[in-house]
């Protein structure tokens, strides 16, 4: 009998790395993604080169501060070399919460940083400024670097600016030691820049964001030393949509930042300037002229704000959507009133019960306003975070 054999006969093993890659890309459940590799080291490999995201057991959310203490672990150098040799076309890298990264354990970087896109080091606190630049010179593409709470300085943000011109997003929340200074390098020498947190720089005043590009339309400068002139820097580019500001200085006068609404932030939609307690009518009646397009705006705990303020808010605020006025002390009937009469497209009040709203006031309202909510629980924290902010706002 003749022996038929096995020449002709094609298995998946024939297929070329290409196909392997393409097939790999098309698994949906992660299951499978994982034990691709398994097969062979040639499927290793596949499956190494197609990972284009790593972040650590250690890596947290930085709203998650109380669980930082176990969640940290020791990452050095060997560990690093070794994953960023296998997984050599990562976009993303999160290192937060490697509390005791040391400068050096960065150093694979300049092997394999070429790709990277992203890079999270919330919570290294031994970063230095030399661990900084070794990052800004090894990872040219850099979009998006979170240093929250890291102990660098200006020194190390001009390092940044000069080698990072791409960048797009950068949060330097709680660092304590970026001036006005670094923060001018950055915005300065990077053109594309969209998405900037400050939160709590206490020795940040604004003035670094002076002459910025059109394109940063997100500012988190919360708890920072704002004055006036800094005011004019962080609308300078004329391209702002977020900008929040809660609990700044008390040191800014009632009119002090009646510059967002002097013509250079026509295009802001979200502003929190809650617990704002020195902001007067005379910046409201300006901003409310000035802004348009504000969809939300948070003055809870604005104290300053009377009748004039609410008026204006209520006849030119014409696309607002939600408004926060909780523990307002002068929000009185005749200032609900105003907004009741205007503010045609409110869907949601956020407002305690003060003791100058009568009853029959706030009773008024919701009957002429039956398709406003009224919220009594206050909001800190209001619209999407900033690394959602570029798919919400696709011209961002």
């Amino acid at each position: 009998m003749e022996n038929h054999s096995n020449e002709g006969v094609t298995s998946i093993m024939h297929l070329s790395d290409d196909c392997l890659y393409i097939i790999f890309q098309f698994l949906d459940c992660s299951s499978d993604r994982e034990s691709f590799g398994l097969t062979c080291r040639r499927w290793l490999n596949i499956q190494n080169i197609s990972r284009r995201s790593l972040q650590f057991q250690c890596s947290f959310s930085v709203y998650d501060i109380a669980s930082l203490s176990w969640r940290s672990t020791v990452i050095g150098a060997y560990h690093l070399h070794r994953l960023l040799a296998r997984f050599q076309q990562l976009n993303h890298l999160s290192l937060s919460g490697c509390t005791d990264l040391p400068d050096s354990a960065l150093t694979p970087l300049q092997f394999y940083g070429s790709q990277l896109h992203s890079l999270y080091l919330d919570c290294c606190f031994e970063l230095t400024d030399n661990g900084l630049s070794l990052v800004a010179t090894s990872c040219p593409f850099l979009t998006v670097i979170s240093l929250y709470r890291c102990h660098i300085t200006d020194a190390g943000l001009q390092t940044l600016a000069m080698n990072s011109p791409a960048l797009k997003r950068i949060n330097l929340s709680y660092c304590p030691l970026v001036s006005d200074c670094g923060l001018r390098a950055i915005s300065q020498a990077c053109y594309q820049l969209q998405a900037v947190k400050i939160f709590c720089c206490r020795e940040i005043s604004g003035t670094g964001f002076s002459g910025c590009s059109p394109s940063l339309s997100y500012i988190d400068a919360e708890s920072c030393n704002l004055q006036p002139k800094g005011i004019a820097g962080i609308v300078s580019g004329g391209g702002l949509e977020y900008l929040s500001m809660s609990g700044i200085s008390l040191s800014i006068p009632r009119d002090g930042l009646a510059e967002i609404g002097c013509g250079l932030a026509m295009r802001l939609k979200i502003l929190n300037m809650r617990m704002c307690r020195s902001i007067g009518d005379e910046s409201i009646m300006t901003i409310a002229k000035g802004c348009p397009l504000l969809e939300e705006w948070n003055l809870a705990l604005c104290h300053e704000v009377r009748i004039s303020g609410w008026e204006s808010i209520g006849m030119k605020c014409n696309k607002l959507e939600k408004l926060h006025v909780n523990r307002c002390r002068n929000l009185c009937d005749r200032g609900l009133m105003a907004l009741r009469e205007g503010c045609k497209r409110l869907s949601v009040l956020y407002m305690s019960t003060g003791s100058r709203l009568s009853p029959a006031a706030i009773l008024s309202f919701k009957l002429c306003r039956g398709n406003v909510e009224i919220k009594e629980e206050e909001i800190m924290f209001i619209g999407p975070d900033w690394n959602r902010w570029k798919s919400i706002h696709s011209n961002v």
